[in-house]
């Protein structure tokens, strides 16, 4: 039998620290799914990306390359994938960094049974803006993937 998962969208748990991040302006939005799954592991799962995901980021690079945006991330002495982490506690990692067009983190938060996933984007000018917005399709498909490979890692 396939095993379905039910990946909801949903607010920014109140108890995220990223709430300290979120502007006016700013984009946030959040899935979440049943899991029981620690924050770090989740987000090592949700960056262990699929050859599908895999081959979107190498366009985003291709697209992207000519107007110097990062690649893969600044150098950290912790990274979960290619984000360096910025908070790390049992119950939520945020990881993310900033570059030219805009800032971004991302929060997985493991409480009571279920794994959250929320993004914040603080876009730095129309560069960002533009550029958040031609993402936005694959980030909600890549989103609930990865949610999804949770719940299954979690059962």
């Amino acid at each position: 039998m396939l095993f379905q998962t039910k990946v909801s969208a949903t607010t920014l748990p109140p108890e995220s620290v990223l709430h300290a991040r979120v502007g006016a302006g700013d984009f946030v939005d959040c899935y979440s799914v049943t899991a029981d799954v620690p924050a770090r592991k989740a987000a090592e799962i949700i960056t262990d990306f699929p050859g599908w995901a895999r081959l979107l980021l190498l366009i985003r690079h291709v697209v992207t390359a000519p107007f110097g945006l990062s690649q893969d991330g600044p150098e950290a002495d912790d990274k979960v994938g290619p984000f360096p982490v910025e908070y790390d506690t049992d119950s939520e990692m945020i990881a993310g960094f900033d570059d030219k067009h805009l800032e971004f983190r991302v929060s997985v938060l493991s409480r009571d049974g279920r794994v959250s996933l929320a993004t914040w984007v603080h876009p730095h000018n129309v560069g960002g803006r533009l550029y958040l917005a031609a993402i936005m399709p694959f980030h909600i498909m890549v989103a609930r993937n990865a949610l999804a490979r949770v719940a299954r890692q979690s059962v």
